[in-house]
């Protein structure tokens, strides 16, 4: 079944109202949390512009356009699927997610994803809390990101965790830390990277660095690993640390700063040339890795239950390990 998009004029003599409380008025069929989700996720535009804040002021004769995707099966059904367990006991499950595993069903993506997997790992004792369609999800990785991740196994689990994941480090335990190898040489041996995000007005499949007053707060931390090779670098290998958790953040931050990551063909596409400046072997190196070269590296929580400080490493796998050592040999 296919989705629909709704479109609704706000009347003329109408007062600047909430875009959620206007569109619960313009279609009571759908409930308010239901609108909320769906401006969230990009799929409310005010005058052809995507809004993605909920509580964003709508004025009279604004035109509104909803795309309302089509209902979603009931449930993932279990599939049997090889997974590197990191760690599990009763109440979680930490995981080293391969790339190019989709963490949970979305469009395009019904079945084959780390979701369908842990269902046939875990049975019955996976956390609802996250929805229907990601039992148990506290937080993902991008498909073609690898790394560390964990999920919940039981409700009391997901609560802690996404307590923890909601706070992001700042005042709590909760630790992140990604491996990117990017392209150029850094000024700086760290920095930060503040910058707001929020869907691309021009595709929705990508983000984009917006004003503060259209996007959601975001910042990221980095510091400098390794330049490759030392005396002239053509990438650097970074060590990021996000303050906030947004979709693509890394990713996009380190574009932002005009040092995409090596292989992200959405938001490194202009750095395309560069690949001409490696050796034949390194060339090689990147077109086999075949993804952005991003690795979720440290992952450490407080377990939700006990209270003890978990931390986890996993060290570059090897696609991006190669591309690594091929670029730390001069051409």
């Amino acid at each position: 079944m296919s989705g629909e998009t709704r479109e609704w004029i706000v009347e003329e003599h109408a007062a600047p109202e909430r875009l959620d409380r206007v569109l619960a008025h313009a279609w009571s069929d759908l409930s308010r949390s239901r609108l909320q989700a769906l401006i969230r996720e990009g799929h409310a535009l005010v005058d052809g512009q995507i809004v993605i804040d909920t509580s964003r002021k709508v004025a009279a004769g604004a035109h509104i356009a909803l795309s309302v995707p089509p209902p979603a099966p009931a449930e993932p059904v279990a599939q049997a699927m090889s997974l590197t367990v990191v760690y599990e006991d009763e109440d979680l499950i930490v995981i080293d997610k391969p790339a190019g595993l989709v963490v949970h069903p979305a469009a395009g993506h019904e079945s084959g994803t780390l979701v369908n997997a842990l269902i046939a790992h875990c049975g019955e004792s996976l956390s609802g809390i996250g929805g229907v369609k990601r039992p148990g999800i506290v937080h993902r990785l991008d498909k073609d990101t690898s790394g560390l991740l964990v999920v919940a196994k039981n409700d009391r689990a997901h609560q802690g965790l996404a307590e923890q994941f909601a706070d992001h480090g700042r005042t709590g335990p909760l630790e992140r830390a990604y491996l990117a190898l990017v392209w150029g040489t850094l000024e700086r041996q760290h920095g930060t990277v503040e910058a707001a995000l929020a869907r691309s007005t021009h595709n929705r499949e990508k983000m984009a660095v917006v004003s503060e007053e259209r996007g959601r707060y975001a910042i990221t931390h980095y510091r400098i690993e390794e330049p490759l090779p030392a005396l002239a670098p053509t990438a650097t290998l970074v060590r990021c640390e996000l303050e906030t958790g947004r979709t693509h953040q890394i990713r996009v931050h380190m574009a932002h700063i005009g040092h995409p990551l090596l292989g992200d063909l959405v938001y490194g596409s202009g750095f395309k040339t560069k690949a001409n400046r490696l050796s034949q072997a390194q060339q090689d190196a990147l077109a086999a890795l075949g993804r952005q070269a991003l690795h979720a590296t440290v992952l450490g929580f407080e377990h939700p239950r006990t209270g003890e400080f978990l931390q986890f490493e996993s060290p570059l796998p090897a696609d991006m390990a190669a591309l690594l050592e091929a670029l730390r040999k001069a051409g």
